[in-house]
């Protein structure tokens, strides 16, 4: 098990490049198994859960090569259908790779993902969107087989705009006979990357970005080399690292268009940002002000930047309300943030929190990726030394957290624990 050790009270300033996007590197990684050839991919952050997905694609039969700033992904030879249980319960998002190996082989064995407890993510509408291409689904004892003798386009409505039902839909019918029509889609920025990615390998994908997806299945793929999107949660945790140190940071290579309502909000607490083309420029007030928020599937505030949010105002003049309409159990961090000194009540979906003057360092546990994030903003704010346990989960998200941390004048150290 590893920790971080954070000497808290530096000013974080400087300049850090963002990293591609885990969010949108994991369903391109899986859309790799429809070309059945070789996939070259470039800006994709080495972090624990790009690691496991190629895990789960040698294990399949493709092969991963990793050459300098590039990733070679050869699924050609793939003669596996069924994902180890093992790397399904590590990682939820290895859900996704479902729809790319039925989509290909018209089977696929799976077990129920596990990945970070933020509440209850049903794959119900993952399954119901593989029966209305013709997909039978049989569970048993855990386990999940899908299988067709072909799929055929169809009319998708979501019940709810699922990130990863969207893209599973999408990837289950770009193979397919025909027409596929997603209703309520989400419309990430991620979802538009994959697109582009299916499209530049000879797909017809198009409506991404909005609440329509339109899939006009075709026969084959082609080979490709494509880049991967920069990582907008990172982009709005390194602001709020500047805005709860009093800091001021550059991140180059982002994309401020896809974080407009973190921008929005860290504004109206009172941070000065400039943007020009893929900059973003951020100076911390002296003292922030309280702002409320409710999280909304995009284009609203992101839910993965709730708790990073919710911990710059545990410092701020005011009270703060936060509503949570995505995951029921995103305020697990909140016990830890209190060790610390934080003025946090939680009320069903909402949390209220009263800015103190001061943060406090402890030793603390990461309960999941964003969560843990928010501990080690916590940290660098806090007077004194904070232990952070459980950091394996803040390792699934970011690349080289610590080291980007320590080149902005932060305090951060890595230890292993046996």
């Amino acid at each position: 098990m590893s920790s971080y050790i954070i000497k808290g009270g530096n000013k974080l300033e400087g300049t850090v490049k963002i990293s591609g996007s885990k969010n949108a590197a994991l369903p391109i990684i899986a859309a790799t198994i429809l070309a059945k050839g070789s996939t070259t991919l470039y800006n994709v952050p080495n972090i624990q859960d790009t690691q496991m997905m190629y895990e789960i694609i040698k294990i399949l039969g493709g092969t991963v090569q990793k050459k300098k700033n590039k990733i070679i992904i050869d699924t050609r030879n793939i003669d596996k259908y069924e994902i180890p249980d093992t790397l399904m319960h590590k990682m939820r998002s290895s859900v996704i790779i479902v729809g790319a190996i039925v989509g290909r082989y018209k089977t696929a064995t799976f077990s129920y993902p596990g990945g970070c407890d933020i509440g209850s993510r049903p794959i119900d509408l993952h399954l119901k969107a593989f029966e209305k291409l013709g997909i039978s689904i049989n569970q048993n004892y855990g386990s999940i087989t899908c299988t067709a003798e072909k799929i055929i386009g169809n009319k998708i409505d979501l019940d709810f705009p699922s990130v990863g039902a969207t893209e599973n839909a999408i990837l289950a019918s770009v193979l397919a006979e025909g027409k596929t029509m997603i209703t309520n889609a989400a419309r990430e920025p991620e979802i538009i990357d994959l697109q582009d990615f299916l499209n530049k390998m000879g797909a017809k994908v198009k409506g991404a970005g909005t609440d329509k997806i339109e899939v006009e299945g075709v026969k084959k793929l082609k080979e490709i080399s494509y880049n991967i999107m920069p990582d907008r949660i990172e982009t709005g945790t390194f602001l709020c690292l500047a805005a709860i140190t009093g800091g001021m940071v550059k991140l180059e290579k982002t994309n401020p268009m896809h974080i407009t309502p973190v921008i929005n909000k860290l504004e109206e607490a009172g941070c000065q940002i400039q943007i020009q083309g893929e900059t973003i420029s951020l100076q911390a007030p002296k003292k922030l002000k309280a702002v409320d928020i409710k999280t909304m599937p995009y284009p609203g505030f992101p839910t993965d930047m709730q708790s990073i949010m919710a911990t710059i105002f545990t410092i701020a003049k005011g009270t703060t309300i936060i509503v949570e309409n995505i995951f029921e159990n995103r305020y697990k961090y909140v016990q830890e943030l209190n060790k610390m000194g934080a003025k946090i009540t939680v009320e069903g979906k909402s949390a209220i929190i009263r800015g103190t003057r001061k943060l406090y360092g402890a030793t603390v546990k990461a309960t999941d990726l964003r969560g843990g994030a928010a501990l080690v903003l916590a940290g660098l704010s806090a007077k004194g030394t904070t232990i952070i346990e459980n950091i394996e989960y803040i390792l699934r998200g970011y690349e080289n957290f610590d080291r980007k941390i320590r080149m902005l004048g932060g305090d951060i150290e890595v230890t292993n624990l046996i």
